[in-house]
């Protein structure tokens, strides 16, 4: 982020262009993802998500729609529309996108940073076993 400005609607956040598009729409032309690119992927994952942590921002909707790819090939999160700054650490709210959602979310109970980190190890499993539904 290069920066952000806020009117009395919306904020809105100057991002880096990311000519990559979604990682989305890659991971369906593909099918799945060699390991050796799935552990690419979750190394720019894991370090973006240490950052957001260290600044006590927890993402809540980590998944492949909402992760871009950069002009080096590298991943960056977007969209932190469910996003929260918790400096508790401690949150409550349901949200984000339920093949995701880590069973103490999903249960009601209270919830921190891990979210991320467990959809982060569900992205790991769906890179490398992906298969695209056929409607």
């Amino acid at each position: 982020m290069y920066g952000y400005f806020y009117d009395s609607k919306r904020i809105y956040l100057m991002l880096g262009f990311s000519p990559g598009g979604e990682l989305y729409k890659q991971l369906v032309s593909k099918g799945r993802f060699s390991e050796r690119v799935t552990a690419r992927y979750s190394c720019d994952l894991s370090q973006a998500l240490a950052y957001c942590h260290e600044k006590h921002v927890i993402h809540r909707d980590i998944k492949p729609e909402n992760l871009l790819i950069g002009s080096n090939g590298e991943i960056k999160i977007a969209d932190f529309g469910w996003s929260v700054h918790a400096p508790n650490s401690r949150r409550n709210t349901l949200c984000g996108t339920l093949d995701y959602l880590p069973p103490e979310m999903v249960e009601g109970h209270d919830h921190d940073k891990m979210v991320d980190v467990w959809s982060l190890g569900v992205l790991m499993y769906e890179f490398l076993n992906f298969t695209p539904c056929s409607y």
